[in-house]
């Protein structure tokens, strides 16, 4: 067959190091490429305004990265890719691997109905440095614990940045409008006001600035919430706007010269990829416990609660803080997600899943193996060996991360006329109550032994 290659987007949207769009390209010759996303009801629509729309506006950014040439199609990808490589008379899809349990499932049933038309299916590179799965240990068993993960992560290596083509032949087909207007609508909702810079040139602009001014101060900096220590690439990893193997590229020369900085980033993307790897060994990891060692556990399911918790009305600050910023802007410091993972788990004693849900709906760096993984390493039912008695104090945390209430205040107005870190704890404070912020719903250090008696009988 003569016809163009599609290239299918996925967690994929760049124009550079990015070898799926290199095979697409080689395979073509003169019938061109056609770059393709795919709206999926089943994602689009579980997912909250921000996260909509970081989408929409790096697809949007993706388009224009692509000459304007990149396809819109709606409904579910089984049908949908099969059906435009019918249409166009494809002679190859061309896809960057999935690895999650339900991308590798439709990727399957994608393969096998083209394959049927006479269409090669080709699947070149994955999100990650290292694909998931082959970071084994020397009898061939996955690993289950991070730290000789990561060893060994390090040690197998990663390629180079693959070349962007200097010049691509685009094939060209319409858009399905009804997808075209959903991506429009919500590129331009007030949801996307407050989102970072879409695209490649929003991720390469983040991490040249941090490189230049945050790379030095991480690994002493990371974890205060009223400052900005963090890089802010996760929402551009999470979508594939850049890659991680660019950023190890590049970070290579600060690894030589043994800065503390450049180590924790590498471990940070460590952790990423364990995550990944984790899921590709244990699909069923996904929504239930890695481990069984907790299967005896008793959980409740309080609905006023929870809805406390998704709306930040606990009456602990730091919680409803962050709370509060995932709902507004879909993301939240990683050292709040494990507070306020902590507090639903262990305060309201709710099993995780509830909980991860909540977050894979509005952060819009939602990853399903690092978001699930890392609650169930708050839980207890993960990949930490013994994790039953950590569980966070949400004032403490406050008070440590967050020494002068900035961001407290920042996310929870009714607390604005405290001044300092009295603002953590509203109750020891005259007139902390004033501007409406809501009572405690629960005894933190009641619910702690609570939490600790539970654990205790939970194990088999």
């Amino acid at each position: 067959m003569t016809g163009p290659s599609i290239l299918w987007l996925r967690r994929d949207l760049r124009r550079h190091d990015l070898p799926a769009l290199t095979a697409a390209g080689a395979a073509a010759g003169s019938a061109g490429v056609l770059p393709v996303f795919v709206v999926d009801p089943r994602l689009w629509d579980s997912a909250g305004g921000p996260r909509r729309a970081w989408l929409a506006a790096t697809l949007t950014a993706t388009n224009e990265a692509y000459d304007g040439r990149l396809v819109l199609r709606l409904g579910d990808p089984r049908r949908v890719v099969p059906d435009l490589a019918r249409e166009v008379g494809a002679s190859s899809v061309h896809v960057s691997a999935e690895s999650t349990p339900y991308g590798r499932r439709r990727d399957r049933h994608v393969e096998r109905a083209v394959t049927k038309q006479g269409v090669e299916f080709v699947a070149t590179g994955t999100p990650y440095a290292v694909g998931p799965g082959l970071v084994r240990k020397v009898d061939g068993e996955p690993y289950r614990v991070f730290t000789p993960f990561a060893r060994a992560w390090r040690e197998h290596g990663w390629p180079a940045p693959d070349q962007a083509p200097e010049a691509v032949r685009w094939s060209s087909v319409d858009s399905d409008p009804q997808a075209a207007s959903m991506v429009d609508q919500a590129a331009r909702s007030p949801e996307a006001s407050g989102l970072p810079v879409p695209g490649e040139a929003g991720g390469r602009g983040t991490w040249e600035r941090f490189l230049e001014t945050g790379v030095t101060a991480y690994d002493t900096e990371r974890d205060r919430l009223d400052r900005e220590g963090t890089s802010r690439l996760s929402p551009y990893l999470k979508l594939g706007v850049v890659h991680p193997r660019t950023l190890l590229a590049d970070l290579a020369p600060r690894l030589a010269q043994r800065g503390a900085g450049a180590e924790r980033i590498v471990n940070e993307l460590a952790w990423r990829e364990f995550y990944a790897d984790v899921l590709w060994h244990q699909p069923r990891s996904a929504w239930t416990d890695l481990r069984d060692s907790l299967s005896g556990m008793r959980y409740d399911e309080p609905q006023d609660a929870i809805d406390a918790w998704r709306e930040g009305r606990t009456g602990y600050p730091l919680v409803d803080a962050g709370m509060r910023q995932l709902l507004e802007t879909g993301w939240m410091h990683n050292r709040v997600r494990m507070v306020t993972a902590s507090f639903l788990t262990k305060d309201l004693h709710v099993w995780w899943p509830v909980g991860a849900r909540h977050f894979l709906a509005h952060l819009i760096d939602g990853d399903l193996a690092s978001n699930n993984h890392g609650w169930q390493w708050v839980a207890g039912t993960g990949t930490d060996a013994a994790p039953y008695f950590r569980v966070f104090n949400p004032t403490a945390q406050g008070e440590r991360f967050d020494p002068d209430g900035d961001y407290v205040r920042r996310w929870v107005p009714q607390l604005r006329h405290l001044a300092g870190a009295a603002v953590h704890r509203p109750w020891q404070a005259t007139g902390g109550y004033d501007h409406g912020y809501p009572r405690r719903i629960v005894d933190h250090a009641e619910e702690r032994r609570e939490a600790l008696r539970r654990y205790q009988h939970g194990k088999p």
